[in-house]
């Protein structure tokens, strides 16, 4: 596997090695002793998660203030564009983010650790969308940060407002989030 740094060096894209020919392509979508090899990280996932969603459907930007979690996700039909945002207070990133576009085609995974706000919407026509965790899901410590919050003011690559849970539509901005 490669593993790529982006602008916030504790957000890693994956790049998983594929073997492929004319009957289709196998790749191992994780390994622990390679992952841990590659990144330098050693964590435990102990939860995973699935989700189907339509075009232009946005999630997030979900994040928990108790057993925060730290997310490996993947896209394994369609294409989203995938956001996490550093929320870790006193961190030289803090109110910065990331994207990167997760398809079924590239098969690139983005590993983002407990800390951070996280947030996908579909590009396609639609889209499953697997992450692995390394805590379990809380709903009573989950938060959300609006996903068009002008401080963050992130860059979807989506005409249009997106489709949106009662929950998402009801996220908190930036500046009050923490208060």
């Amino acid at each position: 596997m490669n593993v790529v740094k982006t602008k916030i060096p504790d957000l890693l894209i994956i790049e998983p090695r594929v073997f492929g020919d004319s009957r289709g392509f196998f790749m191992e979508s994780y390994n622990q002793n390679v992952f841990r090899e590659q990144t330098g990280l050693d964590v435990e996932f102990v939860q995973d998660n699935h989700s189907r969603s339509a075009k232009n459907v946005l999630r997030g930007l979900h994040y928990q203030v108790k057993q925060a979690q730290g997310k490996l996700v993947r896209c394994v039909v369609g294409e989203v564009y995938d956001v996490a945002v550093d929320i870790r207070p006193g961190s030289p990133t803090f109110g910065q983010w990331e994207g990167a576009y997760l398809s079924a085609e590239n098969k690139k995974q983005f590993w983002v650790p407990a800390g951070f706000a996280h947030g996908f919407v579909v590009l396609s026509d639609n889209a499953e969308f697997l992450y692995k965790t390394t805590d379990y899901y809380a709903p009573e410590h989950e938060r959300c940060i609006l996903w068009n919050d002008p401080v963050l003011n992130i860059t979807w690559p989506i005409d249009g407002e997106p489709e949106l849970s009662e929950k998402d539509r009801n996220g908190k901005k930036f500046e009050e989030a923490f208060a």
